[in-house]
């Protein structure tokens, strides 16, 4: 529990030092026209409200194999680092509360495992990705969305085996192929929500811009 709480109170304090709540503030409109509320608000909300249950189901079910959901590599490219990271924290947290077999220290191993540690190498390769190959919307919806996913939630996955955090109902040797799949399932549903977002609601993505990636003025 000390490594997953200082994994959680770093990435928190560096969060709130970026002061994340500024995503949030009331856009600027055209002159005489009211401000308009951030269009991040919305993937925030949806993240609040449905994640924890995702998070929760495996403590809802009996199931020889207890299927993990983490949607933190969507949840930074909704909302960026800054602010994804206290919504993960804010979605274990309702987990806990929603399933009454979900220990606390339970939870505080999937804020960390399945919250901030993947969140946290999706902003890294994003950055690798951006500035190696460029800003290309098939790399932004393939590199970062598809691959990427699967790359950080295994590598996620693989860490949290190393730090004795093993799937329950898998023996250890097949641990890490049942990780790799349940990886590529967050992926598969990752790429496919961003590239619907890119088509038809770019601004619910905090990671994309028209300027950088369609070379818009």
């Amino acid at each position: 529990m000390v490594l997953e709480a200082s994994l959680i109170g770093i990435a928190m304090a560096v969060a709130l030092w970026l002061r994340p709540w500024r995503m949030l503030s009331r856009r600027t409109s055209e002159k005489g026209a009211p401000s308009a509320p951030s269009p991040l608000l919305t993937p925030l909300l949806a993240t609040v409200v449905v994640l924890p249950w995702l998070w929760a189901l495996p403590t809802l079910h009996r199931m020889p194999l207890q299927l993990q959901w983490s949607g933190a590599c969507l949840v930074v490219l909704m909302l960026g680092w800054p602010l994804a990271i206290p919504a993960l924290v804010a979605v274990g947290c309702i987990a806990a509360v929603l399933s009454p077999s979900l220990e606390w220290a339970d939870a505080l191993g999937a804020v960390a495992w399945q919250g901030v540690v993947p969140a946290t190498l999706a902003l890294a390769l994003g950055w690798a990705i951006r500035r190696i190959i460029g800003t290309q919307p098939f790399v932004y919806v393939l590199g970062r969305a598809f691959l990427g996913t699967a790359v950080c939630l295994f590598a996620a996955g693989v860490l949290a085996q190393w730090s004795d955090h093993f799937l329950p109902g898998v023996g250890d040797n097949l641990s890490l192929v049942a990780r790799w799949l349940m990886a590529w399932g967050d992926a598969f549903i990752t790429g496919m929500l961003t590239a619907i977002f890119v088509a038809f609601k770019p601004e619910w993505l905090a990671t994309w811009s028209d300027r950088l990636y369609l070379r818009k003025p």
